[in-house]
This record gives structure tokens, C-alpha cells and sequence, in this order.
């Protein structure tokens, strides 16, 4: 792509739309930037939604990732409150829901997804919420009100992070899980029954292995009735049960799509003119010798950084370890890897104290850890997973031996 009189769009202005926008920038390109997004608001940070913005402590100045004088002074158009209803591959072409249209010599898929909806009736009712977007944290906060009955469906981060801002709220809280314990697609037993605890602790009714029948009332749910015939009484209905990559763009324009745009390590779709980045794209990983899509900020953000070098004729390839956070109450979960298929679990620290890491291993080698109040147990283990270390399970286990000694000699 040329530097000068090319121009690149991007369609989709999360975090992982704006930084490829000012990536461009960073690495030089010189022509027109076109950042399309479908909410009017700037790109912003979506993880504070669930806790810092829906606790009122953090306004939304604060969510932006790019800040509007940020965007005016890289030359960067941002287009919000916009649709793109298709992508013309053929003529390089991407029209808009007002019947305008856009030329590009290089486009960006940073579409990220969307908050899956409760299959039920009632689901779409005005008080059932979601916690994806700055509107939908303005529609739930009037009902954020002491003593106020709060059902959540879904024991994943959206609705632990929910629940526990909840209480520090003084609402009522139930939380319900399909599944036999909270996060368990993303943790050990373990460290899922600590955070149980944790909720239990602070009020939340927690109910595992449940599954929502139906919602009752119009036009606002006011039960919610589980399988076994259960009847929940509620003011306020949170969906917190995963998210829906959003493809069909992609799907028309006819790119390849396997849960997520189909991208190499480049970061580049079927078509070489177009790449795709962040909750959307599902890439080569090539520590864990698969193809994921992540749903995260740090994936968002590196995966951008490499799409847009891609855009300008670089390969570089897109191999970072992956990481997540939570915070819930006073305790931060930070995560690196990916504990799937995990034959070992080593403990360092003890539950009782509330800060402890819990390292997981596959035939010896370490491939995840979860890390609660114990930053520093983070960092390090972010290199240990990086470097594959296969580790004396004793020796990981004792809390008085350093981890960075365990760091392979440089």
C-alpha cells in the first residue's frame, strides 16, 4: 500500500480498531484513515463495564482508548454511529447504510462480536440487560438501586464482575450457572470454588448447575423460573453467557469464516487486500499449535498492531502468550495461557490467605497460571509460560523460592 495517496478503512472502532487506525500512523502511512464504528462513541475500553463504570467510580472520559483530540491529530476519520451494510471485494469498495460509499486500497476487520442473548421469551424484555456497550451499562444503572433484586444468568466474568459490584451497590443478587461450577472453561476447580466462596461470602445467593426455564412477566420479567420449577423474584435480569463474533460481513463479502474471520499469522483473511484482528479473528497460535480466537484486550491490542503492519506490507507474525484479568471484590485474577487440557495443577500460596498462583502443566510443561492478588507471581509467570518451562513440581510449589529463578539462564 502506498504511503501517500492510499487509503485505509477500518470497520470496526473497538480497542482493537483504534489501534490499528493509529498504528498506521506510528508506521507511517501517510494517506487517508477511515475508522467506521456502529456506536457513536470513540473507541473505548470495554472491561471496565462490568466494574468500574456500572460501580460509577470511572465516567466515560475515562473508557477512551482514543481520545477524540487523539484521532484529530493523527488525521484519523472517525465515522460513529455508522453501519457498513457490504463489502464490494471486486471494486475495493465499502457502502455505507446511508447509500454512501468508500474506496479502499487496504481494509481492516475489527468487527469484534456481540453479546449473546438469552433464547428465551421475555429475553428482549426491558429490564433483561446485557454489559457489551456504554448504553447498555446506562440502561441497567437506574435499576442499581439498594435493595433491589438482581438475577444474573451466567457465571463467567461479565457476571461475577456484575455481582460483586452488585452488592458493593447493596442490590440482591442471585447468580446462575448451567454449568457445575463459575469460569469453568477458563480454570481449575480449585480456583473456581475459591471465588464461590468469595461470592457466597458477600451475599450472592450463587447457584450452580442450574438452567433458566423461563422469564414471567410484561412488559418487564419480574421471575425468573428455573428448570426444576423454581421461581426467582427479580427487578433486574444480567445475560452474561458469552459472546457472538460478528462475521456476517465478512461471511457476505465471501472471506473464509470458522468461528471468527479466518486469518494467517500475518493476520491476513482469504483475500490478501484485508485483514482482521481482535474478538473477531480466529488465528494460527503457534505456542498452543491450534487456531484461536481470543476475547481480549491484549489480543485486541497486539493482534491490531500486527494487522496494521500487515496492511503495510510487513509480515511480522502475531505469537504472544495470551493473558486475562478480573477483578471482583478487593481480589485481581490476572490469568496467562490457556489451562485446557492441563494434567497438573501446582498451588503457591494458600487460598486462606487470598493470594496464591495456581500453575497448570501438560506432560510437565507449564502452559497456564491464574495468579490472585500476587502481581509479581504474574509477571514472572508470563515469561515462564512464554518460554515452555518444565518446571520440579515441588520446587514451583515452594512459596520461598523466587520465581524468577526459575527463569531459563538468558
Amino acid at each position: 500500500m502506498s504511503a501517500t495517496a492510499s487509503t485505509a478503512v477500518i470497520i470496526g472502532a473497538g480497542q482493537a480498531g483504534g489501534e490499528t487506525a493509529l498504528q498506521l500512523r506510528k508506521l507511517g502511512h501517510a494517506g487517508r484513515i477511515v475508522l467506521i464504528g456502529e456506536e457513536p462513541v470513540v473507541p473505548y475500553k470495554r472491561p471496565p463495564l462490568s466494574k468500574a463504570y456500572l460501580a460509577g467510580s470511572l465516567g466515560e472520559e475515562g473508557l477512551h482508548v482514543v481520545p477524540p483530540a487523539t484521532l484529530e491529530k493523527s488525521g484519523i476519520e472517525f465515522l460513529g454511529g455508522r453501519r457498513v451494510q457490504r463489502i464490494e471485494r471486486g471494486s475495493k469498495t465499502v457502502w455505507l447504510d446511508d447509500g454512501t460509499n468508500i474506496a479502499y486500497d487496504r481494509l481492516a476487520l475489527t468487527t469484534g462480536g456481540r453479546a449473546r442473548p438469552l433464547s428465551l421469551p421475555g429475553g428482549d424484555a426491558a429490564n433483561v440487560f446485557t454489559v457489551r456497550t456504554i448504553a447498555d451499562v446506562e440502561a441497567l444503572r437506574p435499576h442499581c438501586q439498594p435493595g433491589r433484586r438482581l438475577v444474573i444468568i451466567g457465571g463467567g466474568f461479565i457476571g461475577l464482575e456484575a455481582a460483586a459490584v452488585a452488592r458493593k451497590l447493596g442490590l440482591e443478587v442471585t447468580l446462575l450457572e448451567g454449568l457445575p461450577r463459575v469460569m469453568a472453561r477458563v480454570t481449575a476447580p480449585e480456583v473456581s470454588a475459591f471465588f464461590e466462596r468469595e461470592h457466597r461470602a458477600h451475599g450472592v445467593d450463587l447457584r450452580c448447575g442450574v438452567q433458566v426455564a423461563a422469564l414471567h412477566g410484561s412488559p418487564d420479567v419480574h421471575t425468573v423460573e428455573l428448570a426444576d420449577g423454581t421461581r426467582l423474584a427479580a427487578d433486574a435480569v444480567i445475560v452474561g453467557i458469552g459472546l457472538i463474533p460478528n462475521v456476517e460481513l465478512a461471511e457476505a463479502a465471501g472471506l473464509a469464516v470458522d468461528n471468527g474471520i479466518v486469518v494467517d499469522e500475518h493476520t491476513r483473511s482469504s483475500d490478501p487486500d484485508i485483514v482482521a484482528a481482535g474478538d473477531c479473528a480466529n488465528h494460527p497460535n503457534h505456542h498452543y499449535g491450534r487456531r484461536l480466537r481470543l476475547e481480549s484486550v491484549q489480543n485486541a491490542m497486539e493482534q491490531a498492531r500486527i494487522a496494521a503492519a500487515a496492511m503495510l506490507g510487513e509480515t511480522a507474525p502475531y505469537r504472544t502468550i495470551p493473558w486475562f484479568w478480573s477483578d471482583q471484590y478487593d481480589l485481581k485474577l490476572q490469568m496467562v495461557g490457556l489451562s485446557t487440557g492441563y494434567d497438573r495443577l501446582v498451588l503457591r500460596g494458600r487460598f486462606e490467605a487470598r493470594a496464591f498462583s495456581a500453575f497448570y502443566l501438560r506432560e510437565g510443561r507449564l502452559i497456564a497460571a491464574d495468579s490472585v492478588n500476587r502481581p509479581a507471581d504474574f509477571m514472572f509467570a508470563k515469561k515462564l509460560v512464554a518460554a515452555g518451562l518444565q518446571p520440579d513440581l515441588e520446587a514451583l510449589a515452594d512459596d520461598s523460592l523466587p520465581l524468577k529463578s526459575f527463569l531459563p539462564a538468558a
